[in-house]
């Protein structure tokens, strides 16, 4: 009996030793960063179309003429808790004392610099196909931004969720992907692709959820419940708006529907950034979600 117990323990705690293992944080290989200088100029549009300042900036405060401040402090309430944007300014409070990789890592693989994992409501899970120079590029243009001593708002999570060590396991199912639509019919599809899946990551909210939260592909900007409850956001694959070429075009650039109806809730800070694109990158776009495939029925 005292040799099965001495077993069992020995497994368990191999278990435990296997699974604190498989779950740790993954960052970049030094490799990939080392020498990689951003532009801050090339990164200022960049910022915009990646979203950052619709996120932290402090909720309903306004851009001022030095640019953003981005405090943080916007609540994102899903079924496993809230969670809250972050300080990310140039401050000691943000990531003012960050090196470029470590905010990069953050960005695209969820890894704090002090080696825990991020919530994914920080959209890492498509940060990821973005092209590392970009990344650079915008947090060369962060660190021109005022910074603030606002701290951030502790997320408040429930139970297992609230232990950070468990999303090694759920990137494992959910993070390191790759590219939706794998085979481009065109380099204009290509582009399209680049801006939705990655910089914009549309499919954040456009596509439903599994019962972990991670986004399902297999239905894939085919419209999502909103995760406070309130309503439901469309469909925006191949067929699924009923709008002409021409429509979806306007309405991404001015945010303006067919019917005189406008964007509203955050569609209208994603159309204000959307709006700063030239117009062959919102044609790209057009093209990328008609190449997306539309749902069955």
């Amino acid at each position: 009996m005292r040799t099965t117990l001495l077993s069992l323990a020995a497994l368990v705690a191999a278990g435990a030793l296997a699974g604190w293992y498989v779950t740790a944080p993954d960052p970049l290989l030094a490799a990939r960063i080392d020498g990689l200088t951003g532009d801050a100029a090339r990164g200022a549009p960049l910022f915009i179309q990646a979203g950052c300042a619709s996120c932290h900036l402090a909720p309903g405060a306004e851009e001022g003429d030095d640019g953003p401040v981005m405090s943080g402090g916007m609540a994102f309430e899903t079924e496993f808790g809230t969670l809250y944007a972050p300080n990310i300014s140039t401050s000691s409070q943000g990531v003012g004392d960050w090196s470029d990789a470590e905010i990069v890592n953050a960005v695209v693989r969820g890894v704090a610099p002090w080696g825990g994992h991020y919530y994914p409501a920080l959209p890492y899970t498509s940060y990821e196909n973005a092209e590392l120079q970009d990344i650079a590029d915008i947090v060369a243009h962060m660190r021109t931004l005022p910074g603030s001593d606002v701290a951030s708002l502790p997320h408040d999570m429930s139970f297992p969720f609230n232990i950070r060590r468990s999303l090694g396991g759920w990137k494992m199912l959910y993070a390191d992907r790759g590219w939706v639509l794998e085979d481009p019919a065109s380099p204009e599809v290509e582009r399209g692709r680049y801006l939705v899946e990655a910089l914009f990551h549309c499919g954040q909210c456009h596509t439903p959820r599994t019962a972990l939260g991670g986004m399902d592909r297999g239905s894939w900007l085919q419209g999502a419940e909103n995760p406070n409850g309130d309503g439901r956001i469309p469909g925006i694959a191949a067929g699924q708006t009923g709008w002409s070429d021409a429509d979806l075009a306007a309405y991404l650039k001015t945010g303006l529907t067919p019917d005189f109806d406008s964007a509203g809730g955050h569609m209208a800070i994603v159309i204000r950034n959307l709006s700063t694109l030239p117009d062959e990158d919102i044609q790209a776009i057009v093209s990328y979600l008609r190449a997306v495939p539309a749902p069955e029925g």
